[in-house]
């Protein structure tokens, strides 16, 4: 996780937005009266609202526990895939 005051990153945006971006940074904003804000690039915060939605709907959350269980107690079945031609 990176750190940078206002002015910083002002002088310097695009190359700190390359760096959340590209290296998958988390870039943290400092600004007076501990008023600081949270940069992430767009892929990441999607992750994340996946995420916060599949946890938040008990439904969702209690299946992929189940299933979590299940890989970790071996118990997998093994499926062959079966290739369609999607021109037909």
């Amino acid at each position: 996780m990176l750190a940078v005051n206002y002015t910083n990153l002002r002088d310097n945006m695009k190359s700190y937005m390359d760096k959340v971006t590209d290296d998958y940074e988390t870039m943290i904003i400092t600004r007076k009266d501990n008023k600081n804000v949270v940069m992430i690039s767009e892929e990441a915060y999607n992750n994340l609202m996946e995420n916060v939605y599949v946890m938040g709907n008990k439904a969702n959350y209690d299946w992929l526990m189940e299933s979590k269980a299940q890989l970790e107690s071996g118990k997998i079945t093994r499926h062959d895939l079966i290739e369609v031609d999607v021109n037909e």
